[in-house]
């Protein structure tokens, strides 16, 4: 503003030494007093517009000066309240401060009152500990008995006396596990079998072929037997001729040659020709069909099953199970039989469902070889399976399905269950009247080789065992162990079906006469 003042001044100073100038001069043109009129002009309003700007800087610097003042006020109110919360923050925070000081404090005391207790109950128990030494040591000089055969006399007064209600109690104990695993387990297999119904699957040793009439037994015989020696001569099989009309018997225990036999026969009598070398051309015929038939029942029950990537001479192998039996079952069905039950049980008990599925399978493989490789058909199976490169854990299930080998996976013993389910459930198998003797001779025989046992009956088709023990050889406690012997020794020296229960009888009689 003070520049601008400046300029005008300048201005008019210019103006005037210009006025004077021409006015000593005497002589100012026309146009140049029109001029400097109106540059006289100009300057009178430049004047009043700097006045007017004049008193409205002075009204700006008066109303910033009342807003300064205001926003002053303001900020001092707001201080002054920032102040006042600030002290009573502090006042706050000086009062915790206090609070936790004496809490700290209180805790370091009760922390040293509990050190000093500590300390006291440690005293206490040495001196406790000191008190029974003295004090058992006390005891022993008086009853002159050592520490331990205190115990050991203690221990037997207590066996003598107490004997019978602890055997109760372990009797209870184990009744009451024994009848919820017990219960548990029939649920299962019943489950299992239930769902699982199949024929019964039992063969006999003898086929019978049907003839249109008895004049065939004649072209059969042939002259002076030789047809009939050929024929025996290469099926291995019997053929027994009778009086039945209608039929004839061939009689074997290989079941494929019997087969086989029964194929040529009924070949050889719708052909009509019956003459040796007739004979020895069809029944090579029939036994390249066997054959063929074999791998197709290998490939059906691998199938079956759910399995896949056997090779070819594996399953002629499962197949030739199709023509064994054990005790007038199949072999092939018995072991199909286990894999639909194992499959069942291995799903309820989550174990590997194609394990077992493959171990029932391929359980008694070595049945299939056992007449013409030598060892046991455990021993014969597991050669099979390693030969053909089988899941070792599958070849686990097989050397341990009759427990030759102790059994280390769930899927084993899958496996030897089903085994003792399919084989002992009604039908399944037959005995000879003679092998069923000899088994419960030699269980009866076994059980009294015992100390103490008087007399032994083996009852309910050899599926239990009772014995008679002396009652004063045998206390509560030797009964339950020469229950455990006896049955562990059935278990190691026998071979039967099923579970026999041994069940060891101690009855004690006082009889007294009144007179």
């Amino acid at each position: 503003m003070s520049s601008i003042l400046l300029i005008f001044a300048a201005c008019g100073v210019g103006i005037a030494l210009g006025y004077a100038f021409f006015a000593s001069k005497k002589t100012i043109p026309k146009s140049l007093q029109e001029e400097i009129n109106k540059q006289e002009s100009h300057l009178e309003k430049l004047k009043l517009q700097i006045a007017e700007s004049e008193g409205n800087i002075r009204a700006a610097e008066a109303e910033a000066r009342a807003a300064a003042k205001e926003i002053v006020s303001e900020a001092k109110v707001q201080a002054s309240e920032l102040t006042s919360k600030l002290e009573r923050h502090e006042a706050r925070l000086e009062e915790q401060e206090k609070l936790l000081t004496g809490k700290v404090k209180e805790m370091e005391e009760q922390r040293t009152r509990i050190e000093k207790t500590k300390e006291h109950i440690e005293e206490m128990k040495q001196e406790l500990s000191d008190a029974q030494t003295k004090h058992r040591e006390a005891l022993e000089k008086v009853a002159g008995l050592s520490k331990e055969e205190a115990k050991e006399q203690l221990w037997k007064e207590l066996e003598s006396e107490f004997s019978e209600h602890f055997a109760k109690q372990v009797d209870l104990l184990k009744e009451r596990i024994e009848e919820e695993a017990e219960d548990h387990a029939k649920d299962l297999m019943a489950q299992a079998m239930q769902r699982y119904a199949s024929e019964v699957a039992s063969e006999s040793t003898a086929t019978i072929v049907e003839i249109p009439s008895d004049d065939v037994k004649g072209k059969i015989i042939g002259k002076e037997g030789r047809n009939i020696n050929a024929f025996e001569q290469a099926t291995g099989i019997d053929v027994i001729i009778d009086d039945t009309p209608g039929a004839i018997v061939l009689s074997g225990f290989d079941l494929a040659r019997r087969y086989v036999a029964k194929l040529a026969m009924e070949k050889l009598i719708q052909d009509g020709r019956i003459q040796p070398a007739r004979i020895e051309e069809v029944v090579q015929k029939m036994k390249e069909h066997v054959g063929k038939m074999m791998l197709e029942f290998g490939k059906r029950a691998t199938e079956d099953l759910g399995i896949s990537g056997y090779p070819q001479d594996l399953l002629k192998i499962i197949g030739r199970l199709r023509f064994r039996t054990s005790y007038g079952q199949n072999i092939l069905k018995h072991s199909v039989e286990m894999a639909h039950i194992g499959r069942m049980l291995a799903e309820e008990m989550g174990a590997d469902v194609m394990i077992v599925v493959e171990g029932c399978l391929l359980h008694d493989i070595g049945k299939a070889l056992d007449h013409e490789v030598t060892g046991t058909h455990v021993d014969i199976g597991v050669q099979i399976c390693k030969r053909f490169k089988v899941r070792d854990e599958v070849i686990h299930c097989v050397a341990a399905h009759h427990e030759d080998i102790p059994i280390a996976t769930p899927e084993a013993f899958v496996v030897a269950a089903t085994d003792a389910i399919s084989g002992a459930r009604p039908g399944a198998r037959r005995e000879s009247i003679e092998e069923y003797f000899r088994r419960l001779r030699e269980l009866e025989e076994l059980t009294k080789g015992f100390e103490g046992v008087q007399r032994a009956f083996a009852v309910s088709a050899g599926r239990e065992v009772r014995v008679y023990v002396d009652t004063d050889m045998i206390d509560d406690l030797k009964q339950r162990t020469l229950a455990k012997d006896i049955a562990k020794s059935i278990e190691e020296k026998l071979t039967y079906p099923g579970v026999i229960k041994v069940n060891v009888i101690r009855d004690k009689r006082v009889e007294e006469m009144a007179k």
